[in-house]
């Protein structure tokens, strides 16, 4: 029998136009809550310019000028690309005008930023002493935001480092289970190459990701426990990239000079390709039996046609 069939999700009801939410009024009103973050923004030295409800959810939303040095990324996302940054900086000079606010929450008398890091860097690099944000109230909101944040298309190494710097966020602060949010982190295997890559910063997740994407899942643990297990898994892969690498060095000393020599390592020994379903693999044994495998291959054997046959797309450089 094959692998059971995924339900497929019911097609969205058509909703008539304009007939839900509120009206342009309703959203100006604002509400209490925004009310009293704008008296804390003056109080921060900030200036509120409008505080109303956003139109989809009602949510209360405050329009800010912030002291820039008021403002900062949260510590769980990705790292700025500096040629992004530069890059944006000369747009906004030529525009001359800042036209997008950032998304902040308020935390400890500042402003983290879940969207908007990259223009925070331009703002710094253009030396400005202000910059426009949609405050909002909740701080929890900032990790939903993170997972929507498409100012600049992440790859896998800076989605994984994001992942699992939320993750340890989260540890500790009654949370709940890791499954419990899944909808922030995506996808499992995130915080599994996320763990990896913070200890070595230039993992190939690309080479190993039709293994790992197949058998890892959302854990059914407490974040502590699911961290700890994160961490183990992590640690697993490396020992495999390890053992992988010896191999490509062998490779590499009898003549072999491709990209896809590390892809067509773990390609030999993925059993995983001929399964349809892996639902019933359990991560550690399935990661301990490839790498039994690799151990057992014999670089002599290798021939040029096998490379070229069983070659993918290269891995992930470093700075992926």
């Amino acid at each position: 029998m094959g692998a059971p069939k995924k339900p497929r999700k019911a097609p969205r009801k058509k909703v008539e136009k304009a007939s839900k939410g509120l009206s342009p009024a309703e959203v100006a009103e604002g509400a209490a809550e925004g009310r009293e973050l704008a008296e804390l923004i003056k109080k921060d030295g900030g200036e509120p310019l409008a505080v109303y409800k956003d139109p989809l959810g009602g949510h209360s939303v405050v329009l800010a000028a912030l002291p820039i040095d008021k403002v900062e990324p949260t510590p769980y996302q990705r790292d700025r690309s500096d040629t992004h940054v530069k890059k944006l900086t000369a747009a906004m000079e030529r525009v001359d005008r800042y036209l997008d606010p950032l998304i902040a929450v308020r935390r400890d008398e500042k402003y983290w930023t879940p969207n908007g890091n990259h223009r925070l860097g331009a703002m710094n690099l253009l030396g400005r002493k202000t910059i426009i944000a949609l405050v909002l109230p909740e701080e929890n909101v900032a990790f939903q935001i993170l997972a929507l944040n498409t100012e600049k298309a992440h790859n896998v190494k800076e989605r994984s480092l994001e992942v699992i710097r939320m993750y340890r966020g989260l540890v500790g602060a009654k949370a709940g289970k890791e499954s419990d949010h899944a909808s922030i982190f995506e996808e499992p295997y995130f915080a599994t190459f996320g763990a990896a890559y913070e200890k070595r910063p230039r993992f190939s997740a690309g080479a190993y990701g039709s293994v790992v994407r197949r058998l890892d899942n959302f854990l059914d643990l407490t974040m502590e426990k699911g961290l700890a297990e994160r961490e183990k898994r992590a640690d697993q892969l490396l020992q495999w990239d390890d053992e992988v690498a010896a191999v490509v060095a062998a490779l590499k000393a009898k003549g072999f000079d491709s990209p896809y020599l590390k892809n067509y390592v773990v390609a030999r020994v993925n059993f995983l390709r001929f399964k349809k379903d892996t639902s019933d693999l359990d991560f550690e044994e399935t990661i301990e039996k490839l790498r039994a495998s690799t151990r057992k291959i014999d670089p002599g054997s290798v021939k040029k046609e096998d490379l070229a046959k069983m070659g993918g797309a290269p891995a992930e450089s470093s700075d992926e």
